[in-house]
């Protein structure tokens, strides 16, 4: 091989684009930062609430229609107050998020008609801290 096939224009231009590939991938290896996480395991009691004073309240203006559930919702003696509570109001229906009112009271404010009385068939609650 002697200097005139090594000075040739198309092997100047592979040799500049694999140096720029090569700095191109370790620039971008070199970007690769993962910051410190935590992962864990471990077991501990699932508390229960207590479901009580449940009140289905009608709309005034046409009662076959659900306008708001109201009920109390008590943690075991070990439990905390839930942050989330969501219910069912129907096998296989939609999941409403309840409002805390006071304390453990709770209400589920579905939309104005959306829900005939008919068509309630369970009440599915689920909450945690």
């Amino acid at each position: 091989m002697n200097i005139s096939s090594i000075l040739r224009p198309r092997t100047l231009v592979m040799a500049a684009m694999v140096l720029i590939l090569s700095v191109s991938a370790y620039g971008f290896a070199a970007a690769n930062t993962v910051p410190a996480t935590n992962a864990g395991d471990g077991a501990g009691t699932i508390s229960g609430y207590t479901a009580s004073s449940v009140v289905y309240l009608l709309e005034t203006a046409d009662p076959t229609k659900l306008d708001k559930v109201t009920f109390t919702l008590t943690p075991d003696a070990t439990g905390a107050v839930p942050s989330v509570v969501k219910v069912q109001l129907a096998a296989a229906g939609t999941w409403y998020t309840a409002s805390n009112v006071s304390g453990n009271d709770w209400v589920v404010d579905p939309a104005a008609g959306a829900l005939t009385t008919a068509s309630v068939t369970t009440l599915h609650i689920v909450a945690h801290d």
